[in-house]
């Protein structure tokens, strides 16, 4: 990445989790442009740290620009990036596939076509490989490259998916008119 990378995760999680998109995420050369994320502090019901440091969590509360990986539903892995103050990660929800796409639908198990192939958090880290060996891990360093763009990228804001907490935030950033998001945004038709 470029070199703002860990400084530019020390901004607040909102400006992170919206600064994100458009920048190109691989893990071990698979992946591709990050084109949803969420926004998560220590402030927030919906936030694994809400409640305070555990084992499951340590890493939300560890160094900005690492990753932070936790299971759901005992069966899928999501991926955020620990960033702003304490207990702040920005979720990566979708990412538009681009580099090692046989290698995604091969751990994937599925055949083209491969519009949802990274369409969600789940599914975008079985697709790249993500798992709990990775949950503290400098995103700077291989197996991750993050690289940056030139463009700016029109990014539509909306309330978080998939939670039962303070669903109402407007916390959940997404690029426009892409058919790589794993939910359309509200209104956005």
């Amino acid at each position: 990445m470029a070199p703002r990378w860990p400084n530019f995760c020390a901004q607040p999680v909102d400006d992170v989790a919206q600064g994100l998109i458009g920048i190109t995420l691989t893990v071990d050369g698979v992946g591709g442009i990050i084109v949803e994320t969420e926004a998560y502090d220590a402030a927030d019901p919906a936030s694994h740290s809400f409640a305070g440091r555990t084992a499951r969590n340590a890493a939300i509360f560890g160094p900005v620009g690492h990753a932070y990986v936790y299971r759901i539903y005992g069966l899928h892995h999501c991926l955020n990036i620990v960033c702003g103050t304490p207990g702040s990660a920005v979720l990566i929800r979708a990412i538009e596939p681009q580099h090692g796409i046989d290698s995604m639908l091969e751990r994937r198990g599925i055949a083209r076509p491969i519009r949802e192939l990274c369409a969600g958090p789940g599914r975008l880290c079985a697709a790249l490989g993500i798992d709990m060996a990775l949950d503290g891990a400098s995103l700077d360093r291989p197996p991750f490259l993050l690289e940056d763009t030139d463009t700016v990228p029109d990014i539509m804001t909306g309330p978080r998916i998939g939670i039962t907490k303070a669903t109402d935030r407007p916390r959940r950033f997404g690029l426009r008119s892409s058919p790589w998001l794993s939910r359309p945004f509200p209104g956005s038709n």
